[in-house]
């Protein structure tokens, strides 16, 4: 028994500093993630930033009436998740005006996440105030984003290309310039009026036309007549 006793003591001790080795392996290989270039951040974090844009110009398209509320809070859910990934690429090799994209990206996912939560409260007045704080931290996002080198990160929510919107309020206004062709086409009718009346003038010269060899024979019967007498 006094012998099994340092036997299991050193099972133990051996157990454990095996773990001990796993937890120091796995910390270095996070650790030995290499940093992304600048451009390679800035490619990755424009197509980030692209597909929130066009997401939340879809969503401002097809919002019903009435559901100001639930359109905000969705933008403003995009905008926060898109900060987070911006965040999740980490800092590049050369870090410099990093800090401040950084902190203009972390300024907007703060204002967005409250107009997030007052949307879903419906809290009218902190909806309004949120709101125009989101804007603000907006530009200045977009600013500082365009200044470090981004693109897409530099713009704000655009309309998706072949959005039916637009379609439909050009065939309304073809609708609308229709009216006048219409109207065109009833005063066509009052033109031809006078090509009808033509006939009629040219019948009335002929009559006259006809009338000549009448008072020619009554002239001629009268001479004729005349002569023998």
């Amino acid at each position: 028994m006094l012998l099994a006793v340092p036997l299991a003591a050193l099972a133990v001790s051996g157990c454990g500093g095996g773990g001990d080795d796993s937890t120091a392996t796995t910390a270095a290989t996070t650790e030995a993630a290499p940093a992304l270039s600048k451009d390679e951040l800035i490619a990755q974090g424009d197509a980030i930033c692209g597909e929130v844009n066009a997401a939340a110009g879809a969503a401002e398209i097809v919002a019903a009436e009435g559901e100001e509320s639930a359109l905000q809070a969705k933008v403003a859910g995009l905008y926060v998740g898109m900060v987070e990934n911006l965040k999740d690429l980490g800092a590049p090799e050369d870090d410099a005006g990093y800090a401040e994209f950084s902190a203009a990206a972390d300024a907007l996912s703060t204002a967005e996440g409250e107009v997030k939560l007052a949307a879903e409260r419906e809290d009218t007045l902190a909806l309004e105030e949120a709101t125009t704080s989101a804007t603000a931290a907006r530009e200045e996002f977009e600013s500082v984003a365009a200044e470090y080198g981004f693109e897409d990160c530099g713009e704000g929510p655009s309309a998706p290309t072949g959005a039916g919107t637009a379609p439909v309020e050009e065939a309304e206004e073809g609708g609308v310039e229709v009216a006048p062709e219409e109207l065109e086409e009833e005063v066509a009718p009052e033109e031809v009026a006078p090509e009808e009346v033509a006939p009629e003038t040219g019948g009335a010269g002929g009559g006259v036309e006809e009338a000549a060899p009448e008072s020619g024979g009554s002239s001629g019967g009268s001479s004729g007549g005349v002569g023998p007498g």
